[in-house]
């Protein structure tokens, strides 16, 4: 059987985030583990607000398509998700939203396993958001996601110079998030 495809990717595009070193360390981990890990970053598919009147008039954007493709390429997708006011972010839900327009074939979200994770300078460590996101996800996408998380609380002192996590805790849920991911990508690839 060949190694999971898994897609990584941050919910924030923002240079240093938390969530896009978290997203990192994940991509690490699953290489480790032997995955084929694809992490990329949204800063390089720039999308417009969602507006059903510029879909009906000039179509689903490139990016959107680009990002479907990538999608609907993989076993499993790992997402870390900023915290914005107890929600996700705007950048990933107007992400998500696009590529849930796009009408090509293959599926974006159906049949493929998705591990979710948070860091956030508070203490709540993005839980609240992640509570958010498994509802945008299960109920309004159909996807399968994985009911162990990963939550990094203080985050900005939660990460060493190289990118690991300080905290053993914090650290053990994503290892133990990382082993779930796959574990359930080669069941989901086995049927």
């Amino acid at each position: 059987m060949r190694n999971p495809k898994i897609l990584v990717c941050s919910g924030s595009s923002r240079g240093g985030s938390y969530n896009g070193k978290l997203a990192s360390l994940a991509a690490k981990k699953l290489a480790i583990l032997d995955a084929e890990v694809t992490h990329l970053s949204l800063k390089d598919y720039a999308l417009p607000i969602y507006d059903g009147d510029l879909e009906t008039n000039s179509g689903v954007p490139d990016n959107a398509r680009k990002l479907h493709r990538h999608f609907q390429g993989q076993d499993g997708i790992f997402l870390a998700c900023p915290e914005y006011n107890a929600g996700i972010t705007p950048l990933l839900k107007n992400t998500l939203d696009w590529i849930s327009r796009v009408k090509e074939p293959g599926e974006a979200y159906k049949n493929k396993v998705f591990a979710i994770g948070a860091a956030s300078p508070g203490a709540f460590g993005g839980m609240r958001g992640l509570i958010g996101m498994r509802t945008i996800l299960e109920v309004g996408l159909g996807a399968m996601v994985l009911p162990q998380m990963v939550s990094v609380a203080k985050a900005a002192s939660a990460f060493d110079e190289r990118g690991a996590l300080t905290d053993e805790r914090a650290d053990g849920q994503l290892d133990r998030l990382v082993d779930a991911l796959l574990r359930a990508t080669r069941i989901e690839m086995s049927h």
